[in-house]
């Protein structure tokens, strides 16, 4: 077993460098599930990844009571585009879905869902939550470079996602709660409980977020988020219990990943007899040139049953990386494969890059 240890309340204090964005996270009612974000991760947040202004809304949903903030609200708030806020009462709110919410393509180019801190979505386990497509012709095309264009660019913050289902999608499967492809997606103060997709399959994956083709392949960010955070909160899926994606890299800050677990059996691609998935127990990652960049990070008490407990990460053409700063990784079970670090698997030669961290 290979380990890199650290220290953490001495250099985990230090930050992950100066100039960074401040993210506060409103997100900490104990009675409405674990916090967002990594209490013990304080890593600078560059400006991309910082909150986005939400001061004048396009649309607010609700009219200040509880009853107000339906799904039907929320869907057509999203249709619309622009800055979305909600206006649901004093009290935080649940609010259920009985179809995904979807992105226009042409609604934007900036687009920012801000909850609050006190709004859940929920798709009350039988739906996806929210969809974005930019290569979906329903939902209009806007440059004849679908998969790589710079808009939507999509934040999503201050917003809990709970029993997202997408077992039912066969087309854009995977993605139980959001699935993501083209323009830009962030994720600030965000958490992810009990959302679920298919439960087999070699490739599909991402209980709580799938993703694809981002501009110019810059990374999504992933500040102060949870995925799961405690025992009977946890997302799962085939592969990625967290996030799952396939040729996308991901900058993931001062976030937490524990509880969720990759169910599937097989691997990919599947062994004989077998239906596929199993791996990444927190974090899938597919395809080529990308990487995976973690600071100030908890991922522990993740499942699997084939490969990657904490991390599974193959890239294709043997081009991506892997760093891992200031992190702690441990606690995650089963699976196999594990050639440079325990709970992280991917091939021998790949770079995996790790300073001031616990793995084991």
């Amino acid at each position: 077993m290979r380990r890199a240890r650290v220290l953490l309340l001495l250099l985990w204090a230090s930050g992950c460098g100066e100039g960074g964005v401040d993210v506060d996270n409103p997100l900490t009612d104990p009675e409405d599930g674990p916090p967002a974000g990594n209490p013990d991760g304080t890593c600078a947040v560059p400006a991309a990844g910082g909150l986005e202004t939400s001061a004048s809304p396009r649309t607010v949903v609700g009219d200040g009571t509880s009853a107000s903030c339906t799904g039907d609200a929320v869907i057509a708030a999203v249709a619309a585009g622009g800055v979305i806020t909600f206006d649901c009462g004093p009290d935080p709110v649940t609010i259920t879905l009985d179809r995904p919410a979807k992105i226009f393509n042409d609604t934007g180019p900036d687009i920012t869902i801000d909850g609050g801190g006190k709004v859940t979505l929920s798709g009350g386990g039988r739906t996806r939550i929210l969809y974005m497509n930019t290569c979906d012709p329903d939902q209009r095309w806007t440059t004849p470079n679908c998969d790589n264009q710079d808009h939507p660019r999509l934040t999503v913050q201050n917003l809990t996602f709970v029993d997202g289902n997408s077992k039912n999608e066969t087309e854009y499967d995977g993605g139980g709660a959001i699935w993501a492809r083209g323009g830009q997606l962030k994720l600030v103060n965000t958490r992810f409980f009990g959302n679920v997709c298919a439960d087999t399959g070699p490739d599909v994956g991402g209980a709580g977020v799938r993703a694809f083709d981002q501009f110019e392949d810059r990374p999504i960010h992933v500040v102060n988020s949870t995925f799961g955070g405690a025992e009977g909160f946890g997302n799962t899926c085939s592969n990625g219990g967290g996030v799952s994606s396939i040729g996308v890299s991901w900058t993931i800050i001062n976030s937490l990943f524990s509880h969720n677990r990759a169910i599937g059996n097989g691997g990919n691609p599947p062994q004989g007899g077998t239906p596929g998935g199993g791996s990444g127990g927190a974090i899938y990652n597919d395809g080529n040139e990308m990487t995976l960049s973690l600071c100030g990070v908890a991922i522990h008490d993740n499942d699997v049953v084939q490969h990657g407990a904490a991390i599974f990460f193959v890239s294709n053409n043997h081009t991506g990386d892997i760093r891992i700063d200031r992190s702690v990784i441990t606690r995650n079970t089963g699976g196999s494969w594990y050639t440079q670090y325990p709970m992280i698997s991917a091939h021998d030669d790949t770079p995996i890059v790790v300073t001031d961290s616990t793995i084991e």
